[in-house]
């Protein structure tokens, strides 16, 4: 099959109203952050929470008048979506559980080799089952044991245990803290006995490139931060699962202007890619600020080929090795990455803190740009739920006046 020839234009067009950033049909409400999740199959979860956690950054951007309830109702009263590994530690929907029972299956035969921690889930089930949610905190099993990333108490250890084999699922979080239950109370039986629909491993491995693509809108065959979490696929795996979706007519190559590499887009996405290639195609621009690990952003060679825009999240990065700062936000504004910034929360003044702020190359700062500016950080300081603007940094002359409109805002 011959591949689409779009322009560079068109491609970050498309990705952007793939993601419902830039299109006259924003996703809207619970009902439009269902819709999201499952158009790109999963929000990657981060405990961090220096101006939100990471999921509710996502859909601030996507969803008019997001607030964090909503999604925890989702999540721990409707259901509807729960916390799982995927793309690492993810939220995806209910409906998915079936998917992913090999890795639960893994999950139990690590368990089976830790006789140590599988000894106690007889006891650790019936304190559940008769005295409802806990976390590790209600477990007395305070014995340190090795753990996936470092040595930790044997309550934690055995809650996360079941936790991955399916047994439990997070009942609801304290902050960060996981709260268990079991997950017959929560799940429906015909959920939790559903057989997996990729017997196969190779079935599996086109399943999970198909999602992949899906979750950014296109993707090529290169090794990247976009594939993270899909255990045992290497890249003889994906390779071959790419030619056999090719072969099936479930993915579709692209060829965009000024990137060389084949990419790839989902065939059920087409629709989507013939309305932006449309003519009198439009969109109202507006300005918004992405979350350091969104779906947009997943893979950051492609987004520095396509956008021109080299994002690294450098929190884990010692203080001496960082270009910008600990946890700095991109900022687009219409199709064009325009700046980045270091946020910072002051709850007490109810101020949003810009520690720092950096302007892209090229970007020239016009009435136009600031209107839209101006408009996406109110609607950002709305989630926030603050109410005005403090510059922390100390700028010259120059990027005071380009910043002007920042110091100014307060919200409605």
């Amino acid at each position: 099959m011959a591949a689409r020839m779009v322009t560079n234009e068109q491609a970050k067009n498309f990705l952007l109203a793939h993601h419902g950033l830039l299109t006259a049909n924003r996703f809207e409400g619970k009902a439009g952050i269902l819709a999201y999740v499952e158009r790109v199959g999963c929000l990657q979860f981060d405990p961090l929470n220096v101006v939100g956690y990471n999921q509710e950054l996502v859909l601030q951007s996507r969803i008019p008048g997001f607030r964090s309830e909503m999604l925890n109702e989702l999540l721990y009263t409707d259901r509807v979506l729960v916390d799982g590994w995927d793309k690492n530690m993810s939220i995806y929907r209910r409906e998915d559980w079936p998917y992913f029972t090999r890795l639960r299956r893994a999950a139990a035969a690590r368990l089976e080799a830790m006789p140590h921690v599988n000894e106690i889930v007889p006891q650790v089930i019936e304190t559940l089952s008769a005295g409802g949610p806990l976390s590790s905190g209600g477990l007395d099993y305070n014995q340190v044991v090795d753990w996936s990333w470092a040595p930790t108490r044997l309550s934690r250890a055995v809650l996360e245990s079941l936790y991955f084999t399916g047994d439990l699922i997070v009942h609801h979080k304290d902050r960060t803290r996981k709260v268990y239950d079991l997950s017959n109370r929560h799940l429906p039986a015909e959920l939790l006995l559903a057989a997996d629909p990729n017997l196969a491993e190779e079935a599996y491995w086109e399943w999970y490139v198909l999602r992949r693509m899906g979750g950014i809108g296109f993707l090529w065959n290169m090794s990247g931060d976009a594939w993270l979490g899909i255990s045992g696929m290497k890249s003889k795996e994906r390779t071959h699962a790419i030619a056999q979706l090719q072969d099936k007519g479930k993915i579709v190559p692209l060829q965009v202007e000024g990137i060389q590499k084949q990419l790839y887009m989902r065939a059920a996405d087409l629709p989507l890619l013939t309305k932006v290639l449309r003519e009198d195609y439009s969109y109202p621009s507006r300005a918004f600020i992405l979350a350091p690990l969104d779906n947009l952003i997943w893979d950051r060679r492609l987004i520095k080929e396509l956008f021109d825009f080299d994002y690294r999240w450098e929190v884990y990065k010692p203080l001496q090795e960082r270009q910008y700062g600990y946890y700095v936000l991109p900022v687009m504004c219409g199709n064009r990455f325009a700046a980045r910034f270091e946020p910072g929360l002051d709850k007490k003044k109810k101020e949003l803190v810009i520690k720092n702020w950096w302007w892209e190359p090229g970007i020239t700062v016009s009435a136009q740009m600031v209107e839209r500016l101006s408009e996406g950080f109110r609607q950002f300081m709305d989630f926030l739920g603050v109410k005005s603007v403090r510059l922390e940094a100390v700028f010259s002359p120059e990027q005071q006046e380009d910043l002007t409109w920042l110091a100014a805002l307060s919200s409605e």
